[in-house]
């Protein structure tokens, strides 16, 4: 299996067997992801060279407005696609291998986790898997320690409060939680 025939297969996968084909490619796909991303985390880098290695990653040239605040972690990297002027805060963990997007103008805090498989809740299948896309919509602000579960999209200009498991879609415009407004 090759990148091509893996991304065509997550796009249409409903359930992934343990140890198909498919499932030993991301298994064995992962290690290049671990390569980069110690690279990215190790030392310090200028915002133009984590943009080059995130590009690396990601298997895709990010926009120049692009700004990733290190570490990252992520278990495949080339299931994510960046629009422009996101931020990405330290300590993020993107499992991406069912696929994330990530429009315009989103603002993602620190520590967030967004989630792309689930595992069969058979014991003896446990290993199996169920990947669905996560989508974040442009401008969309994620607060620090949010957990958004696989097959979430998070409509246009919401908000996800902080600490928040998002486990079903929100709609454009929606705020978890209310801010304080300045007068």
């Amino acid at each position: 299996m090759n990148e091509k025939e893996f991304s065509q297969e997550m796009k249409t996968a409903k359930y992934i067997q343990a140890n198909s084909p498919i499932h030993q490619y991301m298994s064995e796909s992962s290690q290049r992801s671990m390569r980069i991303t110690c690279e990215l985390n190790g030392l310090y880098h200028t915002p133009e060279e984590v943009r080059l290695i995130f590009s690396r990653l990601t298997g895709k040239k990010v926009d120049d407005s692009f700004m990733l605040f290190p570490p990252f972690y992520s278990d495949y990297g080339q299931n994510i696609t960046i629009g422009k002027n996101v931020f990405i805060n330290s300590g993020c963990c993107f499992q991406d291998q069912g696929g994330i997007e990530i429009g315009d103008g989103a603002f993602i805090g620190q520590q967030v986790v967004i989630a792309t498989l689930n595992h069969d809740t058979s014991p003896e299948n446990r290993a199996s898997m169920f990947p669905a896309r996560v989508r974040i919509g442009k401008r969309v602000w994620i607060g620090a320690h949010a957990t958004i579960c696989p097959g979430v999209t998070v409509g246009d200009n919401s908000i996800i409060g902080a600490g928040a498991v998002v486990t079903k879609d929100v709609p454009e415009n929606a705020s978890s939680q209310e801010y304080p407004r300045k007068s």
